[in-house]
C-alpha cells in the first residue's frame, strides 16, 4: 500500500465503485501480515516513501517465496537484495513475469511504477571492476525508487587520468555515490572536486590488510573533503536510498 493506491481506494469508495467491506478487505494487512517467521510491513511505503525490502542473505527459499507473495499481493513494488543467483532460479517459476533479476547486483526487483518518471541524477562512481557489484546494487535500488542513474566504472585513483577525463559529466549530477575498496580513497579525491552531497560506499574487496573493508571504511570516515556521508561496508542498497532521498528534494525546489 502507497500513497497513489491509498488514494486510489479512497476516490473509489467515494465513489461508491468500492463497497465498505471491499475496502476493508484491502486495508486488513495494515499495519502489517504476519507470517510467523516474518512481518511484513505493507504500511511502510505511507510512512516514508518506500516499501520493506527484502533482505534474502540467511532466508530459505520458502521463506523468501512466501514474503515476495504477501508484498505482491498487496500491490507493492519489490526489492529483494543480496540473492544468490543459485536460490533466484529456485524461485523464479514462482514470480510474476515483470520480475527482473541483476545477477552482479544480486537483487530481484518487481516494480508496480515502470511508468513513473524517474527524478534528477544519481551517479554512481567505481574505483575498480571489483566493486561494480555495490554499484549496480545502489542504482537499482535508486531506480526502483524513482530516481535516474548513470554509472561510472574503474576510475579509481591508481589512473587517476580515468576520473578527469568525466569530471564534466560527474558535475551534472545531483547526487554522487563512491563505491571503493582497497584503501578507498576515491571518495576524498571526487569529494574535493565537486560540490555536490556524496556517498561513500566501502567494499569489501582488498588483500589481507584491507581487513574485509574496515581499512576502506576507515579511510573514507577520516575524509578531510566536506560534504562526505558513509554508509556500511558493501552497502550498495543504503546508498541508493540515501542519494534516491537527497536527489528527489530537487524535485520538490524546482516546483516552488
Amino acid at each position: 500500500m502507497n500513497l497513489q493506491n491509498l488514494k486510489k481506494l479512497l476516490d473509489d469508495l467515494h465513489s461508491q465503485k468500492l463497497t465498505p467491506k471491499q475496502a476493508m478487505k484491502k486495508l486488513e494487512t495494515l499495519p502489517y501480515e504476519n507470517l510467523e517467521f516474518a512481518k511484513i510491513d505493507h504500511h511502510r511505503s505511507l510512512r516514508n516513501g518506500m516499501p520493506e525490502v527484502i533482505y534474502c542473505q540467511g532466508k530459505t527459499v520458502a521463506q523468501i517465496k512466501k514474503i515476495v507473495q504477501s508484498m505482491n499481493r498487496a500491490g507493492n513494488s519489490i526489492l529483494a537484495t543480496k540473492l544468490s543467483k543459485d536460490n533466484f532460479r529456485k524461485l523464479k517459476p514462482s514470480l510474476p513475469k515483470t520480475s527482473s533479476y541483476n545477477e552482479a547486483a544480486q537483487t530481484l526487483v518487481i516494480d508496480k511504477n515502470k511508468s513513473q518518471k524517474k527524478s534528477g541524477l544519481i551517479t554512481i562512481i567505481t574505483a575498480g571492476t571489483s566493486d561494480i557489484p555495490i554499484a549496480e546494487e545502489a542504482s537499482v535500488t535508486a531506480q526502483l525508487l524513482g530516481s535516474q542513474t548513470e554509472t561510472l566504472f574503474d576510475v579509481g585513483v591508481a589512473g587517476i587520468h580515468r576520473l578527469f577525463n568525466n569530471l564534466e559529466q560527474i558535475r551534472k549530477a545531483r547526487v554522487i555515490i563512491v563505491v571503493a575498496g582497497m584503501e578507498g580513497a576515491l571518495a576524498s579525491v571526487v569529494g574535493g572536486l565537486v560540490d555536490k552531497p556524496l556517498i561513500a560506499v566501502p567494499t569489501s574487496i582488498g588483500y589481507g590488510t584491507s581487513f574485509g573493508g574496515v581499512s576502506a571504511l576507515l579511510t573514507m570516515l577520516n575524509s578531510c573533503s566536506p560534504g562526505i556521508a558513509v554508509v556500511n561496508i558493501d552497502n550498495g542498497f543504503g546508498a541508493g536510498s540515501m542519494a534516491h532521498r537527497i536527489n528527489i528534494l530537487g524535485d520538490q525546489i524546482e516546483t516552488e
